[in-house]
């Protein structure tokens, strides 16, 4: 599995790099933008994501503004729904407006922080990433 791990966060983005890479590959940015520019390369490259975990709060882009740019790039790209990249917002914003405004942009979970290990290994099983 290759991941990408969007997060401003220090202790979060360590946390997530250290529970994802025993599953397989991890690129860590700390913003939308790096966020973005990693999604396309790894597009332009054919070694596409499996996984995205977005926070939502970041500098810059945010992570709405990045979700929805992937999902566009993707559009652009012809890629099937099923070979999509599986994108999770990993965020403190946990009421509904904020979950149901990440949905409709397109993310296929959404894991509130702190993030509970076994409820996200749990997801991950259910998107068929594990």
């Amino acid at each position: 599995m290759k991941v990408l791990i969007a997060e401003d966060d220090f202790a979060s983005r360590k946390f997530m790099l250290r529970l994802l890479q025993q599953y397989g590959e991890c690129d860590v940015t700390v913003d939308g933008d790096e966020a973005i520019e990693a999604f396309k390369m790894a597009l332009e490259d054919e070694e596409p994501y499996d996984l995205v975990c977005l926070d939502i709060m970041m500098p810059g882009v945010d992570g709405y503004e990045a979700l929805k740019q992937m999902r566009q790039i993707e559009a652009e790209e012809n890629i099937p729904s099923q070979k999509q990249a599986k994108i999770i917002m990993t965020t403190a914003l946990n009421d509904g407006r904020n979950v149901m405004k990440a949905f409709n942009l397109g993310c296929v979970a959404y894991a509130g922080k702190p993030i509970d290990k076994e409820k996200f290994e749990n997801e991950l099983k259910k998107l068929d990433l594990l």
